[in-house]
């Protein structure tokens, strides 16, 4: 989209991401006790939902929805039996959701779900929902009528004494996994469908190993407050980890959601002592640390010690971590990000961490 186009989708932020869970209840005491998130709203037989039941739980900007079925035959049900847990819903914040969802339709997008509207005494909301990759969607949440907990239907939850935050702020990026050959379409897709542009790009000279590789584009929206990551898998000798995530999850979906934070030792320090496990790469790759990205504020011991990556650009620089995966299936995982000027991805770390990823895969026998 050029700088004199209008731009036809206006997005506001990340709204929410609803997960599909076998468990709502216990993903809930586990983001609340580990990730450090506060439930804030409740919905379900309580409240008069009979089909399901969720948990809102939020830190500053960021808001996850966990849902599980209560109907076994449920589309829902359905959803975790082929994949396990994992990402529904990436909902975006927009003016208007009739709007977005004609826009976006008009252009090629499959509708999900035509514009419907949720009231209560707190006002109304008004939402729709397209299909992207695999059997994930975007909802579009327009929601500057409604002054309630985050949705009509779900009730407050007023004090919540398992929450221990850690200094989450906000999205920072969503990865995608699509499979081979995949990559290009979904690129168009958000290109012609949602007015996004690639941001960067990395392909398998980029991001490979001895064993395996991987392609990689990085799109955003015109304000560049919504940036989704695109993965697709790359000839190598072995199983690339995006070919894992393919087989366990059973088709695309989405790989990581990658979380802000102004001060990431403190935050990875609380996140460890709360139980949260991470990757880690070898003591050498601090050897030559201040060499590749040269000057940085943090103390480099602290950096060793937890695990944190440091990549530089132009424009700054950037420090990232990513957990283990935190399902059974080695699907779902997250980044700590924090950016000092820096609008990079890490390319500087990518054969360290997935030289890294790729040990985990030869524990699970699927390298």
């Amino acid at each position: 989209m050029s700088a004199e186009a209008p731009d036809f989708l206006p997005l506001h932020g990340t709204d929410h991401v609803e997960f599909y869970v076998g468990n709502a209840k216990q993903a809930a005491f586990f983001y609340r006790a580990a990730f450090g998130f506060t439930l804030a709203a409740y919905r379900g037989p309580e409240t008069g939902v009979r089909d399901r039941v969720s948990y809102v739980l939020e830190q500053n900007k960021i808001r996850f929805v966990f849902t599980t079925p209560l109907d076994p035959t449920s589309d829902i049900a359905a959803h975790i039996h082929l994949h396990g847990a994992g990402v529904k819903a990436i909902a975006l914040w927009v003016d208007d959701a009739e709007r977005a969802w004609c826009e976006t339709t008009q252009r090629g997008a499959l509708s999900d779900r035509e514009p419907w509207t949720l009231q209560d005494s707190h006002g109304r909301v008004r939402l729709s929902s397209i299909k992207i990759y695999g059997d994930t969607i975007h909802t579009f949440v327009e929601r500057h009528a409604y002054r309630g907990a985050f949705l009509p239907g779900f009730e407050p939850v007023a004090k919540d004494p398992i929450a221990r935050p850690v200094g989450l702020l906000h999205v920072d990026h969503m990865v995608g996994n699509v499979g081979w050959g995949e990559m290009e379409k979904w690129v168009h897709f958000y290109e012609r469908v949602m007015g996004f542009r690639m941001f960067k790009h990395f392909d398998d000279s980029d991001i490979s190993t001895e064993y395996s590789a991987l392609m990689s584009k990085v799109m955003s929206n015109g304000n560049e407050r919504i940036k989704f990551p695109i993965n697709e898998p790359a000839e190598g000798r072995r199983k690339s980890q995006i070919e894992e995530y393919l087989d366990s999850y059973r088709g695309p979906g989405v790989q990581h959601v990658a979380m802000a934070t102004h001060d990431i030792v403190e935050t990875v320090t609380r996140l460890r002592q709360q139980g949260v496990e991470f990757l880690r790469v070898p003591t050498t790759y601090y050897d030559e640390l201040t060499a590749r990205v040269g000057p940085i504020d943090e103390p480099l011991d602290r950096l060793a010690d937890l695990g944190i990556l440091v990549d530089r650009d132009e424009d700054g620089y950037m420090l990232q971590i990513f957990t283990k995966p935190v399902e059974d299936r080695p699907t779902l995982f997250y980044e700590i990000i924090q950016r000092k000027g820096s609008r990079s991805f890490g390319k500087g770390n990518f054969k360290a961490l997935f030289e890294a990823i790729e040990r985990e895969q030869a524990l699970r026998g699927n390298l």
